[in-house]
């Protein structure tokens, strides 16, 4: 758990220096905050997502964990738990309008969103915590640490201290990964890990899709893909065999 704690702590570190920026930079330079980290998400993502073995894994994993999150509504769930963090940081304050169009309010919570799913989908975060608990390696979340501070630099900068809070949710999520990384590693297999970073770059994708004000996605809703992906991938060698018999 060590590299984790140090993992939040650069966010944390990070959050804490793009909010002196965040109070101090006008609406346009926020802009171009938010074109830029779109931009470098998109990258991120793009380049996860082709390191896929299987478009046909990662499409239905898109979409029947799409699917899924809807109906549960896990992005207004996510969104409910920023909005809480909030509250504990601003009881009793007022909220007023800012000049980009977002309330204070919705921008706390999606800084805490948006910072959330980009610090805990990628191949870093399950390879590196898997590595971490199964062989005590942290080389990879020790990495993945500096990243994620240079990137919660950005994200405060554009969204304010709800960033910060993606500190929890690295705690749980990846201390989880890393509690049971010596169990995880042989159930989800190297072609699991592969197709589990090609779905992440996606999610990554879709965050800088909203970054850059093209549509808006809720993405927090596509997170369950994450788990049906590796399910996928254990039984895509059955379901080609089935395919090949039906062919015959």
């Amino acid at each position: 758990m060590a590299a984790t704690i140090i993992n939040c702590i650069t966010v944390i570190i990070g959050s804490l220096i793009g909010l002196v920026f965040h109070a101090r930079i006008s609406e346009s330079i926020k802009e171009v905050v938010f074109i830029s980290s779109g931009f470098v998400s998109l990258l991120v993502g793009l380049s996860m997502a082709l390191g896929t073995q299987s478009y046909l894994i990662i499409m239905f994993s898109i979409v029947l964990g799409g699917t899924a999150g809807y109906l549960l509504n896990i992005e207004g769930g996510i969104l409910n738990l920023g909005s809480f963090f909030e509250r504990l940081v601003n009881r009793g304050k007022k909220q007023g309008q800012n000049g980009s169009g977002h309330t204070p309010s919705k921008d706390f919570a999606l800084g805490f969103l948006n910072a959330s799913v980009l610090f805990c989908v990628g191949a870093m975060t399950i390879v590196g915590a898997i590595k971490a608990g199964a062989e005590g390696d942290y080389e990879l979340i020790l990495i993945k640490s500096v990243m994620d501070g240079f990137m919660a630099v950005m994200f405060t900068a554009a969204y304010g201290i709800g960033v910060i809070f993606s500190a929890v949710t690295i705690l749980v999520y990846q201390g989880g990964f890393t509690l049971a990384g010596a169990w995880l590693a042989p159930q989800i297999g190297e072609a699991g890990l592969i197709e589990l970073s090609a779905v992440g770059g996606v999610l990554v994708m879709m965050i800088g899709i909203n970054l850059l004000h093209l549509r808006e996605i809720k993405t927090s809703n596509f997170l369950p893909a994450l788990l049906i992906v590796p399910v996928l991938t254990a039984l895509s060698p059955w379901i080609s065999e089935l395919f090949s018999n039906v062919l015959r």
